[in-house]
């Protein structure tokens, strides 16, 4: 579409944006004079030489629109509430739109089976990596109390804690033994050092040759070094000491160092 300036006749090609924005007004850009630019509105120019556009008569009616472009659908209708009934109708008569009429309340699922597997199956679950963890936690110092208190509550009973970082070599003694030929008694005195009584633990004794090579080792658990089945059941106290003896093959006259190591 082109209008046309009236004070300086300059002809410009606009849109309806421009004529939006202004309401019709629009201001030269040569001359910097505000027009109404409805007045010689056009959609195309007429064959040149063009002078000046011609305006458009006023017209006492405003023109009739026949051809309809698009019709937008009615706003929904405006609900209202009956206070004494608690429940949506309509201003106007007719049927309620669909997501204000009144539906019949479902019956309440009943997902608590599911509820109760779920819980099942999570309480196995910690249950086995509880029991493939054992060890570890047993020897907790985090967990161990609060174990301890529930088997105090129900009367059950936990091994023994182990830590074999806790434990004291006090003195060790090899020497050949009085009876058996071709064979030593290793003689050593452990100490806990630990507040708690711990299990013996299995002694690992490595004999050596003056370079320091391996010439034989073997492991002994706590009832092949002690005689005690009753003392081995309770372990060692806090601070309790406990003697120590193995008797083993005598590896030969190149085994001079011995070397002890709990596990």
């Amino acid at each position: 579409m082109y209008a046309q300036c009236p004070e300086c006749l300059t002809i410009y090609k606009l849109g309806a944006a421009e004529l939006a924005a202004g309401h019709g007004s629009v201001r030269c850009g040569h001359c910097n004079a505000v027009f109404d630019a409805l007045r010689t509105l056009t959609e195309q120019l007429p064959p040149e030489p063009v002078h000046e556009l011609a305006p458009h008569p006023p017209s006492v009616a405003p023109p009739q629109l026949t051809i309809p472009a698009l019709r937008p659908q009615p706003a929904q209708q405006t609900l209202l509430f009956d206070p004494d009934e608690r429940r949506p109708r309509a201003a106007a008569r007719g049927h309620l739109p669909a997501f204000a009429r009144v539906r019949p309340a479902r019956p309440p699922a009943h997902h608590w089976p599911w509820r109760v597997g779920v819980a099942l199956l999570l309480a196995s679950l910690g249950a086995q990596i509880g029991y493939a963890e054992r060890s570890v936690l047993l020897d907790d110092a985090r967990v161990r109390p609060w174990l301890d208190r529930f088997c105090a509550e129900f009367r059950c009973r936990l091994p023994l804690r182990h830590d074999p970082a806790t434990l004291q070599l006090l003195s060790r003694d090899i020497r050949p033994h009085p009876s058996v030929p071709n064979a030593l008694i290793i003689s050593a005195t452990l100490r806990n050092d630990a507040p708690f009584p711990q299990a013996f633990p299995a002694v690992e004794i490595t004999l050596s040759d003056l370079d320091e090579n391996r010439v034989a080792m073997r492991r002994f658990l706590p009832q092949e070094y002690l005689g005690d089945s009753r003392g081995i059941a309770n372990g060692l106290a806090p601070g309790g000491t406990a003697a120590l003896v193995f008797e083993v093959a005598d590896p030969g006259k190149n085994a001079v160092a011995f070397e002890f190591k709990f596990l």
